[in-house]
């Protein structure tokens, strides 16, 4: 396989997770009897760019099919980040009723809905069926296809330039990595700004956090890669942040190369260097990775074992794409952990890709009163842990795996 991104031959390996169904293919009853498609789930790093990506195998139709189960709207902790992005980008870059904002995978309208509330128009762009409906219920224009150069250019014939384009959680997503940056450059008015967050590299590797890694996810992005494929694809990086979310993410502002004038931040080359000495630019920081990931595994399994053995029940929170890979991967069936809660509608009464574990309503936990509730999403852990504290009052304790096996 070569690099998506410069075509160099791929040849260094990160994981390989053995296979897995693609991690948002939730089975109904129906299909609950029916062959399930499992892919290879293997990851490679390219020594010339530094893209991490996964091996070429799924195609992104199999993966963001129109029943897609993620919206957005169901973590209130990320719908306080999406409302302070609006805000913090109204403030920064002086948007009002005469400025345009289009997000890129805009989902449910968790995140336009705040711009709408503003009166500041926008646009979103949004693959799958089942949340663009919900976003257009929410009154959002969607416009439903994958986001490319030939799209930006359809949309700036139709006078829809943006001032502010958002993609957030979407830049791991895309096959076609040159093909989707730049179609930013092309939406872009000159002085327009883009912003891209995503889960950084740094942390993946140096946490652990191997259970991000699904064919979903096409690319595993550093900063030092992002700005390469930025400049080759018409944008350059003038600013980044590290935010919380997601295990710990990045968030780059980029502009036009050929008409933006702002000033590189020093927060570019403070983390560019950062990367350096992490060692990211060289083979030894990848290596290992694959003893960690496999740890986790067995101790997650061990425990789970050990708790069946005791007779002690034990369920699940999160039907969450990260718990996919991580159960897959450990081999996690309905005998160890018998059913995952999850509050979307949309995932109730259905059954987790490759495991095949119930996925049931928050009532059901109630009644059941398992000893131990494993929180899949552990990124959103503390939301759970006080949604869910009820479950101290018959002894029930939380049991994360990632980084590491935690109880508590």
């Amino acid at each position: 396989m070569k690099c998506r991104h410069c075509q160099t031959e791929l040849t260094l390996p990160l994981v390989d997770l053995g296979s897995s169904p693609p991690s948002n293919a939730y089975l109904t009853k129906h299909t609950l009897h029916a062959p399930e498609k499992y892919f290879p789930l293997r990851v490679l790093v390219c020594t010339q760019c530094w893209l991490v990506q996964t091996e070429d195998f799924a195609q992104a139709d199999e993966l963001f099919s129109a029943d897609y189960a993620y919206f957005s709207s169901f973590s209130t902790t990320w719908l306080k980040h999406a409302e302070k992005y609006v805000a913090d980008m109204t403030s920064r870059f002086s948007l009002d009723a005469s400025s345009h904002i289009v997000e890129v995978a805009a989902n449910d309208g968790y995140l336009l809905q705040y711009a709408k509330a503003r009166g500041i128009p926008c646009l979103g762009i949004e693959p799958t069926t089942s949340t663009a409906n919900a976003a257009r219920a929410k009154g959002i224009e969607i416009v439903e296809e994958f986001f490319g150069v030939k799209l930006a250019e359809q949309l700036v014939a139709q006078g829809k330039q943006a001032d502010l384009t958002a993609a957030n959680n979407v830049l791991a997503h895309v096959p076609d990595i040159n093909d989707f940056v730049g179609g930013f450059a092309a939406l872009l008015k000159p002085a327009g700004v883009a912003t891209f967050e995503f889960p950084h590299l740094l942390n993946l590797i140096e946490q652990n956090q191997f259970d991000t890694i699904y064919h979903e996810h096409y690319s595993y992005l550093s900063l030092t890669a992002v700005q390469t494929i930025f400049m080759a694809n018409g944008l350059t990086v003038f600013d980044v942040e590290e935010l919380p979310t997601h295990g710990g993410s990045l968030r780059v502002y980029a502009q036009r190369k050929d008409s933006g004038k702002r000033e590189a931040s020093p927060n570019v080359a403070k983390l560019l260097q950062r990367e350096v000495a992490a060692g990211m630019n060289g083979k030894a920081f990848y290596a290992g990775f694959q003893a960690k990931a496999n740890k986790v595994k067995n101790d997650l399994t061990g425990f789970l074992i050990e708790a069946q053995r005791a007779g002690k029940k034990v369920a699940g929170y999160g039907a969450a794409a990260k718990g996919n890979t991580l159960l897959n991967y450990a081999g996690v069936r309905p005998d160890l952990l018998s059913y995952v809660v999850d509050r979307n509608p949309a995932k109730q009464d259905k059954f987790l890709p490759g495991c095949r574990i119930p996925i049931v309503a928050e009532e059901h936990l109630k009644q059941d009163r398992p000893d131990y509730v494993v929180i899949l999403p552990w990124n959103l852990r503390e939301e759970v842990a006080e949604q869910l504290s009820y479950i101290s009052a018959w002894g029930g304790k939380f049991v994360t795996a990632v980084p590491a096996l935690e109880i508590k």
